[in-house]
């Protein structure tokens, strides 16, 4: 059985292991490799992991958008469809407004008692579809007496009047009326004509003829 060696044995022994031994045993060329390939396979699947990121990221955006998109073809083509009713029942409300306007006071007079009860359902039943379009956000556009505008008024034609200013609009022949801020029906109107002498504006000339607003709402 071996003795145990006396402590200069000990310390003798510790000095015979050399600078490595103390320090530590030296990392061989095989562990730096292999620390190597483990930090680039780290830093590989930071790579990874930032590539997934972005990819979900944009497949959320490019989600969104589909959605907002759906949505707003969906609101467009109800509104259009609105749109094409609301323009169709024009008609009608252009009916009701010749017949009222038809019943002058003077015709009103010469009418029988039994004829007033009629004349007053069609006022009533005027008065309610409009205020039912309105309710829907269909509003009657201003026309006469204002200056000619582009793009709510159609000019059918121009005569000159010493009333009204030229470039204005002299009378009103049909409605126009706006859905929202989007135009339904141009008001078809009579304009004043420029005069021999008269200017209509600082850098402006009088509405041709027929000119028009695109409809298409």
């Amino acid at each position: 059985m071996n003795k145990p060696r006396n402590q200069h044995e000990t310390q003798q022994a510790a000095n015979d292991t050399g600078p490595e031994m103390a320090a530590g045993t030296p990392l061989n060329l095989d562990d730096s490799a292999e620390i190597a390939r483990e930090a680039a396979q780290i830093a590989g699947l930071h790579e990874q992991v930032a590539d997934l990121k972005d990819r979900y990221l944009r497949a959320v955006a490019e989600t969104e958008n589909v959605r907002r998109r759906a949505e707003r073809e969906k609101a467009d083509a109800a509104q259009f469809a609105f749109t094409r009713f609301a323009r169709d029942l024009l008609n009608v409300v252009d009916n009701f407004t010749r017949a009222v306007d038809a019943l002058k006071p003077e015709v009103r007079a010469s009418l029988p008692p039994a004829a007033l009860p009629v004349i007053e359902g069609i006022e009533a039943t005027q008065r309610e579809l409009l205020a039912i379009l309105d309710r829907h956000g269909i509003k009657r556009i201003e026309a006469k007496g204002l200056r000619f505008n582009p793009n709510v008024h159609q000019a059918i034609t121009e005569v000159p009047s010493a009333e009204v200013p030229a470039g204005h609009v002299i009378d009103e022949v049909q409605s126009g009326y706006m859905i929202g801020e989007r135009l339904l029906r141009p008001a078809m109107v009579v304009v004043a004509a420029q005069t021999h002498g008269t200017k209509t504006g600082a850098g402006s000339s009088g509405p041709a003829p027929g000119s028009s607003f695109d409809t298409t709402a």
